[in-house]
C-alpha cells in the first residue's frame, strides 16, 4: 500500500444528507472534519456533526455554497488539506477542482479535465463513441445553429430528444413528438439551457420511448485500475428526477450487467478516471443499450450500491485520493440481496408537488425501535427536529433506504419505513411514496421512466388531502381530551375542527359509565365515534376507536390546532370554535405567504375593491412562481409589505375586509 497523496481534514463542501454522510465516514477512517454553512444553516445538522464549521455567506446558494474562493477560504482558516464536494453544487465544477488542486489541497474526486469533458453531452458522447460505448443516435456536431439543429432533427425523425448539453436534472430537455413544433421547441431548450447553466449548446437524441434507466457505479484508482460495481435500476422518475432506485435492478440479467459494465469500465478509462464515477444507460425493451451521460461525482442513491456489495463508497473514495490502490479486483465484487431507496421531499403532490417551508414539529424516522437499529433498514437524514426548512435549497430532506435477501422483502420493508416514518409540520411526499411502492406496476417489476405518468396520476394521493370524519373525530378528541377526561365528570361540548376552509361541527360528550370512553358525534352526519386513549408517549397516541386500538403520529404546536400523520398525508386541524366566521374559513380575509420567498408583483393598494379568486401578489420561491389570492371578495384594508420583500411563510400581507363586514 502506498500513500502518494496524504491528508488529515476534510473540508466537506456540502450540506444536509450528503454532507453527514461524509462527515460521518470520515470520522469513521480518523480524520478531522469541516462543514461549511449559509447563514440559514447556522444550526442545521451537519453543522453540529463536524469538528470545525465555517460560515461562508448568506442564505442564497452563489452567495455561499457556490462560492469556491470562500470555500478555499474556510479551508486555509481551519488547515484542511483534502476537500470532499458530496453531490450537486460544485461537485462538477471543473474550474472549482482545478482551483483545489492548485491551492495545494487534494480534491476528493476526478481531476479537472475528467470532469469538463463529462460535463458537456456533446463533447462526452463524441467520447463515448470513440470508446466503443452504445450511444443513441443522433446529433452532437459543432454547427449550433437553429437550421443546423433542425435539419439534424428532421433526419434523425421524430420522436427525438433536445437536451441542453451542459444540462441535468430534465432542464433544457424537450421530447419533439411533432416536427411542426421543431423551430418553437428548439428556441425554448436553447433558452431555458442558457438560463439554467450559462451554455444554449444542443444536442439531439432519437428518444428511446419508455425505456429503462440503468445506471452502472464504477470506480478507479491512480493506477487505472478500474472496476464496476452492479447496477442501479432508476426508471422510476418524475420530470427526469428519480423517485425509487434499487439496485440490482429486476429488468437486468447476468449477460446485459456485464455488458453495461465494461461498457461504463470503457467510458471510465477513456477519460483516465478517478474515484467513484455513474454511467449512466437507457435500455430498451429489448436490452439495447446506450449511453446517457457520466455523473463524475457520488450518487444521491449510492446506499443501495453499498448495501448489496457491503463495500462503503465514500471509504472507497478517500482511500483513492489518498493515492492508495482499490485493493479490488472485478472478481472480488459480489452482488448479495436486493437494497430499494427512495428521496423524501418537502413537496406537496396534491398541489403539482410544489416545494413546501416551514418548522418541522416532528421528525422520526422509523428505522430504530427502543433506540436499536431495525434490521434491513437505513435512514440518511439531513434534517432534524424544529428545524426550519428554508427555500434556499433543494426539497430533499432525507433518503429512506431497505434492504431484503430479495426483492419482496426490500419492498415490504421500504413501504413500512416510508409509511412509519414521522414527519410533521410541513407537507411531504410519504404517501405518494408509498403508493408508488404498492402499485401492481411496480411490484412486478415493470416500471420504466414512463412509471408515474402512465399509472400515479390520478392516484388519490395526487388529489387535495381532505380531512376523513374519523380524523375530526381524532382531532376532536386530541384538543378536547388531553387528559382523556379521566379525572372530571363533563356534560357535553360542542367544538368546531377546521381543515383548511372546511369546518365540521361535533359534540363530545364522556361516557356516563365508563370515564375513559369519550363519544364523538360529527353533527352534519350524525356519524359516531367512540374514543379511548390507551397511552400517550413522544408524540404518539396509542387509542381505540369502536373497539380497534390503532397508533398515530400527531403533534399539538398549540391549545387550538394539531398536526395527524394519516396515510394519506399531513393534516393540519384546527379547533376554530371560538374564531370570528372569517377566522373559521381558514383566514380568507388575510392573505399570508405560502412559504418563505420574495414577492415578485404587488397588483393591488388599499382601498381598491377585489373579488374571491383574484390574484393579488405573486411569491417566488424555491424557483417557482405562488399566485396568492383573495378568499372572500371587498376591500383592501391594508397593504403590509412591498414589491421586492424578502417574506417569511404564513407573514401576513394584506388585510381585506369583506364586502358584508
Amino acid at each position: 500500500m502506498t500513500n502518494n497523496t496524504r491528508f488529515q481534514k476534510i473540508l466537506v463542501a456540502n450540506r444536509g444528507e450528503i454532507a453527514l454522510r461524509v462527515i460521518r465516514t470520515a470520522k469513521a477512517q480518523g480524520y478531522r472534519t469541516v462543514a461549511v454553512f449559509s447563514e440559514a444553516d447556522r444550526q442545521a445538522p451537519h453543522v453540529q456533526a463536524a469538528d470545525e464549521a465555517v460560515c461562508i455567506g448568506p442564505a442564497a446558494v452563489g452567495e455561499s455554497y457556490l462560492c469556491g474562493d470562500k470555500i478555499l477560504a474556510a479551508a486555509a482558516s481551519t488547515g484542511a488539506d483534502a476537500i470532499h464536494p458530496g453531490y450537486g453544487f460544485l461537485s462538477e465544477n471543473a474550474g472549482f477542482s482545478r482551483a483545489v488542486s492548485d491551492a495545494g489541497l487534494v480534491f476528493i474526486g476526478p481531476d479537472a479535465t475528467a470532469i469538463e469533458l463529462m460535463g458537456s453531452k456533446r463533447q462526452s458522447k463524441i467520447a463515448m463513441i470513440e470508446a466503443g460505448v452504445p450511444c443513441i443516435p443522433g446529433y452532437e456536431g459543432a454547427d449550433q445553429s437553429d437550421d443546423a439543429l433542425k435539419k439534424a432533427a428532421l433526419a434523425i425523425g421524430t420522436p427525438v430528444m433536445l437536451k441542453a448539453s451542459a444540462g441535468g436534472g430534465g432542464r433544457g430537455m424537450r421530447l419533439v413528438t411533432d416536427s411542426d413544433t421543431l423551430d418553437e421547441d428548439i428556441r425554448s431548450a436553447r433558452s431555458e439551457a442558457q438560463n439554467a447553466f450559462g451554455d444554449g449548446e444542443l444536442i439531439i437524441e432519437k428518444a428511446v420511448l419508455q425505456p429503462r434507466h440503468i445506471e452502472i457505479q464504477v470506480f478507479a484508482d491512480n493506477a487505472g485500475n478500474t472496476i464496476y460495481l452492479g447496477e442501479r435500476d432508476c426508471s422510476v422518475q418524475r420530470r427526469h428526477q428519480k423517485v425509487v432506485e434499487e439496485a440490482p435492478s429486476p429488468f437486468v440479467d447476468a449477460e446485459l450487467r456485464q455488458a453495461m459494465g465494461q461498457a461504463a469500465v470503457a467510458a471510465a478509462k477513456s477519460c483516465n478516471y478517478r474515484g467513484a464515477g455513474t454511467v449512466e444507460f437507457l435500455v430498451d425493451h429489448n436490452k439495447n443499450f446506450y449511453f446517457l451521460e457520466m455523473n463524475t461525482r457520488l450518487q444521491v442513491e449510492h446506499p443501495v450500491t453499498e448495501l448489496i456489495t457491503g463495500l462503503d463508497l465514500v471509504a472507497l473514495q478517500l482511500q483513492v485520493a489518498a493515492g492508495e490502490p482499490l485493493g479490488l479486483t472485478q472478481e472480488d465484487v459480489q452482488l448479495t440481496g436486493h437494497a430499494m431507496e427512495v428521496r423524501l421531499y418537502a413537496e406537496d403532490p396534491a398541489n403539482h408537488f410544489v416545494p413546501q417551508t416551514g418548522e418541522l414539529l416532528l421528525w422520526q424516522p422509523a428505522d430504530r425501535e427502543g433506540g436499536i437499529p431495525l434490521d434491513g433498514l437505513r435512514v440518511d437524514s439531513g434534517i432534524a427536529q424544529g428545524q426550519t426548512v428554508t427555500p434556499h435549497y433543494d426539497p430533499m430532506l432525507a433518503k429512506l433506504i431497505s434492504y431484503g435477501s430479495n426483492r419482496e422483502q426490500a419492498r415490504r420493508r421500504l413501504v413500512r419505513l416510508v409509511q412509519d416514518s414521522a414527519l410533521l409540520g410541513i407537507q411531504d411526499n410519504r404517501a405518494f411514496l408509498a403508493q408508488c411502492l404498492q402499485h401492481p406496476q411496480f411490484i412486478n417489476g415493470q416500471a420504466s421512466t414512463a412509471f408515474i405518468a402512465d399509472h400515479m396520476e390520478n392516484s388519490d394521493c395526487m388529489q387535495p388531502l381532505k380531512a376523513q370524519p374519523q380524523d375530526i373525530a381524532l382531532a376532536a378528541f386530541i384538543l378536547n381530551a388531553p387528559d382523556g377526561f379521566h379525572n372530571n365528570a363533563l356534560g357535553v361540548r360542542f367544538s368546531k375542527i377546521a381543515h383548511n376552509d372546511d369546518v365540521a361541527e361535533v359534540e363530545i360528550q364522556q361516557d356516563s359509565t365508563d370515564r375513559s370512553l369519550i363519544h364523538v358525534k360529527l353533527i352534519a352526519t350524525e356519524e359516531n365515534f367512540t374514543l379511548r386513549a390507551i397511552s400517550r408517549d413522544n408524540h404518539q397516541l396509542r387509542y381505540e376507536l369502536n373497539g380497534i386500538q390503532r397508533s398515530v403520529h400527531y403533534v399539538q404546536p398549540s391549545a387550538s390546532e394539531c398536526w395527524l400523520d394519516t396515510p394519506r398525508g399531513n393534516l393540519q386541524l384546527r379547533d376554530v370554535t371560538l374564531m370570528s366566521a372569517s377566522s373559521q374559513a381558514g383566514g380568507s380575509d388575510q392573505i399570508r405567504a405560502s412559504m418563505d420567498g420574495a414577492l415578485i408583483a404587488l397588483l393591488v393598494e388599499a382601498g381598491q375593491p377585489v373579488e374571491q379568486g383574484q390574484t393579488l401578489a405573486v411569491l417566488e420561491a424555491m424557483k417557482m412562481e405562488h399566485p396568492l389570492k383573495a378568499g372572500v371578495s371587498g376591500t383592501v384594508k391594508e397593504v403590509l409589505i412591498n414589491e421586492g420583500d424578502q417574506v417569511k411563510g404564513r407573514q401576513l400581507l394584506i388585510q381585506l375586509e369583506e364586502a358584508d363586514a
